[in-house]
């Protein structure tokens, strides 16, 4: 996904729609806080909400039995949560886990369904958008099975920085190796190496990213893959 040219205090997908439209859809919004660690959906269970982030980001899940998840996807305010709910469909497939700490504008799901049976053009959006979560599942399940470690964390690591709109961000080895799939050691190991590289600085949950195109070099090309998909409709 790309690093969306829009305030932090927008929602890119919001910004897309023509004036009229947006003021319905804004006047339907609540800001909310995203707590870090909140689930805000599982797998099965009714929509009750759809969440536009303006700050933050918020990881997608898939789950099995037996094991603690592995990200497919993430949205930050390039994006909303409850894409879903435009195919018709009251239940989320995926779990929604705040990854970053922000803000959002929240709809409830009714009035969210009302306002897009009522807007060609909120349509078009969400037909594009569809299409290009789609997309960055199918490049999940591909980076998962063929790519190393190493350039994971990196596409990974751009991917959270594209969301959190700042050089340093929180986040612990824990998390990555829960949201990577992989042990901690297979973790420490890759982000060691980026470090030693120079590409990014970690101490104590705070990792920052020193040198952006070296990181975007390390990545697979899952990411600029991505980047191609949302540039191409959004």
């Amino acid at each position: 996904m790309p690093t969306v040219q829009a305030p932090v205090d927008s929602n890119h997908l919001i910004d897309l729609l023509p004036r009229h439209d947006r003021s319905r859809l804004l006047a339907l919004c609540q800001p909310v806080d995203l707590v870090l660690a909140e689930v805000l959906c599982e797998p099965g269970t009714p929509t009750r909400y759809v969440y536009f982030p303006t700050e933050g980001f918020i990881s997608l899940l898939t789950m099995a039995s037996g094991t603690p998840g592995l990200e497919v996807g993430m949205v930050g305010n390039e994006g909303m949560l409850g894409a879903h709910l435009a195919l018709g469909v009251a239940t989320s497939p995926l779990r929604a886990l705040v990854q970053g700490a922000g803000v959002a504008s929240r709809i409830k799901a009714k009035a969210f369904r009302a306002e897009f049976a009522g807007s060609p053009s909120l349509q078009r959006v969400m037909g594009r958008y569809l299409y290009v979560l789609m997309a960055q599942h199918a490049s999940a399940a591909a980076c998962l099975r063929y790519h190393p470690i190493g350039p994971r964390l990196a596409r990974w690591l751009l991917m959270s920085q594209d969301r959190a709109h700042a050089v340093t961000f929180r986040v612990t080895q824990e998390f990555l190796a829960y949201m990577l799939g992989v042990r901690r050691v297979g973790v420490t190991a890759a982000a060691s190496a980026l470090q030693h590289s120079g590409l990014i600085e970690y101490h104590r949950g705070d990792l920052t990213v020193l040198d952006r195109a070296g990181l975007e070099a390390a990545a697979c090309g899952c990411y600029a893959a991505d980047r191609r998909a949302y540039d191409g409709l959004l």
